[in-house]
């Protein structure tokens, strides 16, 4: 029996001061993410192409009128980019987009998030910038991450070891290893660190690490992590990688990817761990 006032498992309701403050959150977001350059695109909640890029056991799926399947939103990333670069493409220069909305997973499961893209963009720091920012204004304080997903997949295939051992983080594993590189990167914290390793590191691990450094560079943020091993199997996030962590919370994530062979950086937030998140600082105080 179903209740009057129940609603599916996995839906999301918001009253009162959560609703206000979600409100308020996207208000913030929405006003950093112009005043750098980005216009705002809100794109359709059913998609016939979400299939390509998103694991089809994650997809609410039905047919339309004529019998064509199509799904709810699972992901705003790759149908924005899809909708940006071949159906509005000829009519706009626009390179910087936004967006602000939910997306659907099996069986009834509603994230909402706050995302960004720019296309054809190299500058992960405006980003990451951006991100900050934003946390910045509710008085948030996360561990930024910066790693390069390249380092692990060519560390796996120089010395066939199993991705599984980067992604579960089995420190030992690695440490047990003859390799002195290998080790030293895996104890690598700060941006100043990367340095040592470079002198000893292989030519192909070299160039990422380079990379992962130029980036760690530029960014002023005093709660940082540098992780060259970090490792998590990702759809399209594929180089530089950065994630936002309170107490083991993952708030938001972005980076480098490829679509159609372009290079273009964005993010992704996830607005109910910010609310957590915000609510829990408050009541800490």
């Amino acid at each position: 029996m179903i209740y009057e006032h129940e609603i599916p498992q996995g839906s999301k309701l918001y009253f009162a001061k959560n609703a206000k403050l979600k409100r308020e959150i996207e208000a913030v977001a929405s006003d950093i993410l112009y005043k750098e350059g980005f216009e705002e695109i809100i794109t359709p909640f059913f998609s016939y192409h979400q299939h390509q890029s998103v694991d089809e056991k994650l997809l609410i799926r039905f047919s339309d009128a004529d019998n064509h399947i199509i799904s709810l939103r699972a992901d705003s990333t790759l149908d924005a980019v899809r909708i940006i670069t071949r159906r509005l493409g000829r009519t706009t220069k626009q390179k910087k987009w936004f967006y602000i909305q939910p997306v659907f997973h099996y069986p009834s499961v509603e994230i909402n998030q706050i995302g960004a893209e720019f296309m054809g963009g190299f500058d992960l720091k405006l980003c990451i910038d951006a991100v900050s920012g934003i946390f910045r204004h509710f008085d948030i304080l996360p561990l930024l991450y910066l790693s390069n997903v390249k380092i692990p997949k060519i560390v796996s295939k120089m010395l066939n070891i199993p991705l599984e051992v980067f992604a579960n983080n089995q420190l030992e594993d690695i440490l047990n290893t003859n390799e002195a590189w290998l080790v030293k990167l895996a104890k690598i914290q700060k941006a100043e660190e990367i340095a040592d390793a470079l002198d000893i590191s292989p030519k192909p691990i070299k160039e990422e690490l380079v990379k992962l450094k130029s980036l760690a560079d530029k960014i002023s943020y005093k709660n940082m992590v540098i992780a060259p091993l970090f490792y998590s199997k990702m759809r399209y996030y594929d180089a530089l990688f950065f994630s936002f962590i309170d107490k083991n919370e993952i708030l938001g994530s972005g980076g480098a990817y490829h679509f159609e062979g372009r290079e273009s950086v964005g993010f992704g937030l996830y607005t109910d761990a910010i609310i957590e998140t915000i609510i829990k600082i408050k009541e800490e105080k």
